[in-house]
């Protein structure tokens, strides 16, 4: 029992690291670029894609063609929290990934996006 008590401490004294992050076929070098307030949650994405049920079907459908290994996930920048009452995490999550978006430009043959 002492050490079910341990492991529930571990979890509850582990922070939780929003950020923006790329899921990259590597065959083919398309990426989709995501952000999340709890990087932990990215193995719900191969979850997700696992069960053919990712919202984003082109890479759902290279997924099943391609096979999990083809594909890597990096945390590409995490969210620096800002200790002051105007700070909006949710804001400042959205204008990271739309950073991430702009500068690596995943549409086309270059990734998994729709030219907005």
């Amino acid at each position: 029992m002492n050490r079910r008590k341990e492991l529930v401490q571990q979890y509850m004294e582990k922070k939780t690291v929003a950020g923006v992050y790329q899921i990259k076929n590597t065959r083919n070098e398309k990426i989709l670029i995501d952000s999340t307030k709890n990087i932990n949650t990215i193995n719900g994405k191969k979850f997700m894609l696992n069960l053919g049920s990712h919202p984003n079907k082109r890479l759902q459908e290279e997924w099943k063609q391609y096979g999990e290994e083809s594909f890597t996930f990096e945390l590409l920048e995490p969210l620096k929290m800002e200790d002051s009452p105007y700070f909006n995490a949710k804001e400042a999550l959205a204008k990271l990934e739309e950073k991430w978006i702009h500068e690596l430009q995943p549409f086309g043959d270059r990734g998994y996006h729709n030219n907005a």
